[in-house]
Parts: structure tokens; sequence; C-alpha cells
């Protein structure tokens, strides 16, 4: 794992030199987890002989999306803070929602405040991101998939959490939209497929007294409040 500060263009050079020696003297790759704000820096790195993984990849653009507004790209917007505790409690959920997204490390539960379950593009994501950026909340998310929807039932990991789990649904129709934008050819985005997995994910929330919020007209700080007001989950921070 490659750990360093990088703020201009000498120093990201300085920076994939080093990765690329360890990756000549070492028989692993090194791991590079990036947060680089700033897209030149960021390729500069990218280049380097290491495993390259950026974590506002895979966030930065459905939060755009979600929010209606364009990422600043700009550095440093956190520093001069005059309450770092809340800072700090903010960051660290944060870093809990993306570890734990899409079911992506479903051993952490145990620290979840609440556990968002729905089928794909139902806004799970974006909401998760919400709460912990807002509040300081624990969530984590799990999607519903084929296992699921075959078995009708949950893995023993989220039945021994039951008591978190909260449910997010949507409309087929805007589902259906949503899911062509993003992948068009296929079942995936099909009125067969989309009715078949909410109508499941349905009988799923009914079987295990799962609460759930339709979050088709709802943006995401509508649907966190809903969530806190019906789970009682307690904010860490205020905003």
């Amino acid at each position: 794992m490659c750990r360093s500060r990088c703020h201009s263009y000498e120093r990201a050079l300085a920076l994939k030199e080093k990765i690329d020696k360890a990756a000549e003297r070492d028989t692993h790759k090194p791991i590079v987890c990036s947060s680089l704000v700033h897209d030149h820096l960021r390729e500069i790195i990218r280049t380097a002989d290491g495993l390259y993984l950026d974590i506002f990849d895979a966030f930065v653009g459905t939060l755009e999306e979600e929010l209606k507004a364009p990422a600043s790209h700009a550095a440093g917007r956190a520093h001069g803070m005059s309450d770092t505790d809340t800072y700090m409690k903010r960051i660290e959920a944060t870093n809990y929602a993306l570890a734990n997204d899409d079911g992506g490390m479903t051993r952490n539960y145990a620290q979840a405040d609440v556990i968002l379950l729905g089928v794909s593009r139902s806004g799970k994501t974006p909401t998760c991101l919400y709460l912990a950026l807002q509040y300081g909340v624990y969530a984590a998310n799990y999607p519903l998939t084929d296992d699921e929807f075959e078995s009708g039932t949950l893995p023993e990991k989220l039945t021994s959490n039951r008591n978190k789990l909260f449910g997010l649904t949507i409309t087929p129709r805007r589902l259906q939209h949503i899911r062509r934008e993003r992948r068009a050819a296929g079942r995936y985005a099909s009125a067969q497929q989309v009715n078949f997995e909410l109508r499941t994910a349905a009988s799923i929330f009914k079987r295990f007294k799962i609460p759930f919020v339709d979050t088709t007209v709802f943006s995401s700080e509508e649907i966190a409040s809903r969530i806190l007001e019906a789970t009682g989950v307690e904010r860490r921070v205020r905003p």
C-alpha cells in the first residue's frame, strides 16, 4: 500500500517514481488508493506501475447526477473548519459507506446504523453517501440480486442484522428509464425484468417486515429524512 500526500505536479511525478521503484523491488504491485481531486495529478499517478484505485471514480458521477451539480474539483475545501470533530465523524461515516457499498464488505454490518436494501438503481448509493456526509450516519447498502429473487429470502448476514434493514423501492417506469440510460441492451432495462424485480423485492420487504420508502419522486435529502424518521437512527452530527 502506497500512502503519500500529493498536491503539485512535481510531487505527483516524484510519487509516480516511488511507486514504480516499489513495483520493481517487490513481488506484488503497490496498491495505490487515490483521493486526488485535480484531474492532471490523477492522470500522472494513474500511469504508475501499481494497482490504481480511485475512490472518487465510482461515486462523483452518481452524486453529480443526483444533486444536479457538477463537482468543483477544488482541493482543500474542508480546511479551515472550526469543528474538527464533526468533520472527522463525517469523513469516517463516508469511508464506511464507500467500503460497504453494494454489499462489498458485509462483515462490517455490526457497525452499521442502517442497511439499505433495494434493486439495482433504486437510489441506495447516493442515499448512503448523503446520510454519511450530512449526518455522520454509518449506512451500508446491499443490492437484491438473482439469489434473493429466486429464493425469496435473505442471506444470514442480513437476517442477523434485521433490525437495521430498510428498503428502497421505485416505480417500474422510473426504474426502466434510469436503467436504459445506464445499459439499454439486454434484459436489465426490460419492462418484464424491472417489474419482476420490484414485485419480488416488495414481497421480501413484506415477508421480513422491512420498512421501505418509494424513492421515485424524492431527492436524496428527502429519502434520508424519511429513513431517519422511520428508524429512529441517531444523527452523529447535525447539518
